[in-house]
């Protein structure tokens, strides 16, 4: 059991430095005093951003979200967001995906707005993605949103049209996996997404903060959730909270070593045979729409879960505190009186899958802050080689 007095997520902070704990908590728990500092910057910048998008949607055939690894889930949460606001055609793809066949997402007949996200913008990957964008594009503006000003992507010579937006020092997370780094990149990205809509951002950070905050006063549950002997676990998102579900599962996967095999999905979609999987050694963990219409089919998905094998434990992660049938647990989060618009959700939603990935990584007795013991993944990925492209 772990210690019950604490002044950091309900662990106390000798037993944190001890168990190489320290960045990963210290992290996890500072991301609303982050994105108050990530909005503030913002706007300093606001005007120059967006001034270069107003050149970029002029002649922008399509918008690229691109970043690898957590950073390419960013894409996953915020396609939608800038489809509805910019109503230009926007696809996430992987810069994995990119530098591998990179003439699938580039042509010399079309314009693409090009928005990287990197934490450290050195993952081979990074550089090379933006290279083949200027190398195969009509043209490409280039958004590039990072975490370390001196990272080979912040500093990338490009012909074309380039801005760079750094996010504050303490974005630019230590531990291995990323969680500020990854909140405050998305979120900055909603508020490039949204920038339009300036007085409506300032609150939605606000509710944001106070909603995190009421997040982390579940920690003594998440605790107890990750202390049960699960072998798997699956999250479940639609629309912007897919790419949460997706960042939650990779989250507690790379925190656990792999000891525990992740997995996301939609609602609809885990129907359509993933569902098999579940068994009485898995945690389910449902990240709910505040939507009315999208929530009728998440929860027809949560009301059919009885029909098959039982899960070990399901927890239900909810802007609203109505009480979710079928489930074993509940985070619920909202404000009195108030609502997060439903493309911000994602950014609170996340800190419930770290912190299972947190205290499962502890659990284990592994060092959540380097959980990979016999180094299989690293900070920065190592090992790719970057071959020439005719």
């Amino acid at each position: 059991m772990f210690p019950k007095l604490s002044p950091l997520l309900t662990l106390s902070s000798n037993y944190i430095r001890e168990n190489g704990a320290i960045f990963t908590a210290t992290e996890i728990k500072g991301q609303p005093a982050l994105w108050n500092e990530v909005h503030d910057n913002f706007i300093q910048y606001q005007d120059i951003i967006h001034s270069f998008l107003l050149n970029a949607y002029k002649e922008a055939d399509n918008i690229i979200l691109t970043g690898a690894g957590t950073s390419a889930f960013i894409g996953l949460s915020l396609h939608g967001a800038f489809f509805r606001n910019a109503k230009i055609i926007t696809q996430p793809i992987a810069t994995t995906d990119i530098v591998s066949n990179p003439q699938d997402y580039f042509n010399n007949d079309q314009t693409s707005l090009l928005i990287s996200f990197a934490r450290s913008g050195n993952s081979p990957e990074s550089c090379a993605a933006v290279e083949l964008a200027d190398k195969f594009a009509k043209k490409c503006f280039h958004l590039i949103i990072t975490c370390d000003e001196n990272g080979s992507l912040a500093k990338y010579n490009s012909s074309n049209p380039t801005h760079v937006f750094v996010l504050p020092e303490t974005a630019n997370d230590k531990s291995l996996a990323m969680t500020g780094s990854y909140s405050g990149m998305l979120l900055t990205g909603l508020l490039v997404a949204c920038i339009h809509h300036s007085k409506a951002n300032k609150q939605q950070v606000e509710l944001l903060i106070e909603a995190a905050n009421n997040i982390m006063s579940f920690a003594g549950l998440l605790n107890e959730i990750a202390q049960k002997d699960f072998k798997r676990a699956i999250f479940l998102g639609s629309g912007a909270l897919f790419g949460t579900a997706t960042e939650s599962a990779l989250k507690l996967q790379e925190l656990t070593d792999g000891k525990i095999i992740c997995k996301s999905d939609t609602y609809l979609g885990l129907r359509h045979g993933p569902k098999a999987v579940i068994d009485d050694e898995t945690l389910v963990v449902y990240f709910l729409s505040n939507d009315d219409y999208v929530k009728r089919y998440e929860l027809d998905l949560v009301n059919a879960m009885k029909d098959g094998n039982n899960a070990m434990y399901c927890l239900a992660v909810s802007e609203s505190d109505e009480t979710i049938a079928n489930t074993n647990g509940q985070v619920s989060f909202g404000i009195k009186d108030n609502k997060i618009a439903e493309d911000f959700l994602p950014v609170c939603s996340v800190v419930v899958g770290q912190l299972l990935g947190f205290y499962k990584s502890l659990h284990l007795g592994l060092m959540p802050d380097s959980p990979s013991v016999n180094g299989a993944i690293s900070r920065v990925v190592q090992g790719v080689h970057i071959y020439p492209i005719y």
